[in-house]
């Protein structure tokens, strides 16, 4: 785990101004792609949400003959919880770097932060990686463990693995799900830029919209990630109803700096003192947590094979 970390003379050359460029070039930072298809509820009040979610079904029955007697049935509801958990960083900047600079390097700073922070949370939720021991398990294992996961070729083809019968596509609504997004990996891309019919037509790129080519997958959005948290290696296509994946912000994103302080490692050893070092210290916080409630339906009412995403994994898949 880094401690001692820090934005040096070094790092923040570009942003100083020189006579060749004073431009500052960059790529669009990306927030979370789970974020941005998932269903956000309203901000949490506090560390732990409870949702109550459809646990059974209720049955109707006729009735026989005029004087039948009607028949009882009963309903269940379980809980399932959102728990809020932190995502923080700390970011040291020498004063005298930040005063050598030519633009607000904090404000510089945000947007990375931002994008580092949505990776993070990308990675949990899709791959568990560093995940909260409180949150729940990670798409990925959880799309495994209901079988519903397709390898590379094992339909024959591309267009077969993700929308025939025994596609990812169909093993979410075989669960009483429809899928409406699609989380590539950037590397699909190309594979479904080259895929054609019979005619010599793109079978999953659309009509160019505002000079954008964009793609979907059985009428559904694709998105393709370029925050870093993808993992190719592990998956290539998550699909599923992502209306299902709920999450709830305790505290949103929020920067404080402060001119003094001191960060300690994991032992308790003082690495960085920026008071004694002529320094500042940013600290990015936001507290979130995510649920797949997974309610009961007439479909699927079996809960260790229902669940509304399905992944498309490649053939060395680790």
């Amino acid at each position: 785990m880094p401690f001692n970390d820090q934005i040096t003379r070094a790092d923040a050359a570009a942003l100083i101004p020189e006579e060749v460029s004073r431009e500052i070039l960059g790529m669009i930072e990306e927030d979370s792609a789970v974020m941005q298809v998932a269903r956000r509820l309203p901000n949490m009040s506090r560390k732990q949400l409870r949702i109550p979610v459809l646990g059974t079904i209720p049955t109707a029955f006729f009735v026989n003959g005029d004087t039948g007697q009607k028949q009882t049935t009963t309903m269940q509801w379980d809980n399932v919880f959102v728990n809020a958990e932190e995502l923080a960083v700390l970011v040291p900047i020498p004063n005298a770097v930040a005063d050598d600079v030519d633009y607000d390097i904090w404000g510089e700073v945000r947007g990375p932060i931002r994008a580092a922070i949505g990776k993070a949370f990308d990675q949990a939720v899709l791959y568990g990686i560093n995940a909260p021991a409180a949150w729940p398990e990670c798409i990925l294992e959880a799309a495994e463990a209901a079988g519903h996961e397709v390898t590379v070729g094992e339909n024959g083809d591309l267009y077969d693995d993700l929308l025939a019968e025994g596609g990812t596509l169909s093993y979410v609504e075989e669960d009483g799900y429809m899928v409406t997004g699609h989380i590539a990996s950037l590397s699909m891309r190309a594979r479904m830029r080259g895929l054609r019919d019979l005619e010599g037509q793109p079978i999953f790129a659309n009509a160019k919209q505002e000079d954008k080519t964009t793609y979907t997958l059985d009428g559904e959005t694709l998105i393709f990630p370029r925050n870093g948290a993808f993992d190719p290696s592990r998956a290539l296509v998550f699909s599923g109803d992502w209306d299902q994946l709920v999450y709830a912000v305790r505290q949103d994103l929020t920067y404080d700096v402060f001119p003094s302080g001191v960060i300690t490692d994991g032992a308790g050893n003082v690495v960085f003192n920026a008071m004694q070092q002529d320094s500042a210290i940013m600290r990015v916080v936001m507290r979130v947590g995510w649920a797949v409630p997974n309610p009961v339906n007439q479909v699927n009412p079996n809960d260790a094979t229902r669940y509304p995403f399905a992944v498309y994994k490649p053939s060395n898949a680790s």
